[in-house]
């Protein structure tokens, strides 16, 4: 799928391949318990099998469009999560990093540490000629495309335990927007969606590229908070 040896300073990579979002929760979470018991940082690189994820909660689950039915026509999973953020869609063709990190290490809170996610995806979006920016109340990366409307590219849902971050971000490559058709995407109706490939058409980038670009930028944004510090 992707180069697997991608390496950086600061924290071990390892590339999980394509895996179910369940059996990749239970990974996080034996990397979560290593990481808080003093093991290397680490940051899970992985794409799901088409799966639309939710935290339970009542007024989330009004959020998902599709009854089981159609879900099961379109090949779509549902599984509950522990992130914070809203309904999301999860599939082939997105890449999804989950950091494992102790804020305290690199003097960051969950505010700040947010706002270093969104500055990572910004940094790899700019590797490829992609201007993305933030939106006001609207956590993510959002890009305008000629023509198109102001539309998310990637998403953000993180969960902080003991210090130490679980899930992270969800950046659209090459994934099939159909999908979110499905739901309400991060609850916010009156959004698009997009990928890059739908911004780059036939000059959309490997996803062994983008991957070796965001790496180097999250090693390279923890480096710079620990400095601000």
């Amino acid at each position: 799928m992707r180069d697997s040896s991608v390496t950086a300073e600061r924290f071990g990579v390892e590339d999980l391949g394509v895996m179910a979002y369940a059996e990749a929760l239970g990974v996080q979470r034996e990397v979560h318990a290593g990481v808080v018991a003093g093991e290397r940082e680490r940051l899970l690189v992985v794409e799901h099998p088409a799966v639309i994820t939710l935290p339970d909660r009542d007024a989330v689950r009004a959020h998902i469009l599709a009854d089981s039915e159609a879900l099961g026509r379109a090949g779509v999973d549902v599984q509950i999560t522990d992130r914070g953020g809203d309904v999301t869609y999860h599939g082939p063709g997105q890449l999804v990093v989950y950091p494992i990190v102790r804020l305290r290490d690199h003097r960051l809170n969950l505010g700040r540490y947010m706002r270093l996610l969104e500055a990572v995806v910004m940094d790899t979006l700019a590797a490829f000629g992609v201007v993305g920016h933030r939106r006001e109340g609207a956590t993510g990366v959002w890009v305008e495309g000629e023509g198109e409307p102001v539309s998310k590219v990637c998403a953000l849902g993180v969960r902080i335990r003991k210090n130490v971050t679980m899930h992270g971000l969800a950046l659209n490559v090459t994934t099939d927007l159909r999908h979110f058709e499905l739901i309400v995407p991060c609850g916010l109706a009156d959004r698009g969606v997009t990928s890059l490939e739908r911004l780059l058409g036939e000059g959309v980038p490997a996803m062994a590229e983008v991957v070796s670009e965001l790496v180097s930028a999250f090693d390279r944004r923890l480096a710079e908070a620990e400095a601000r510090a």
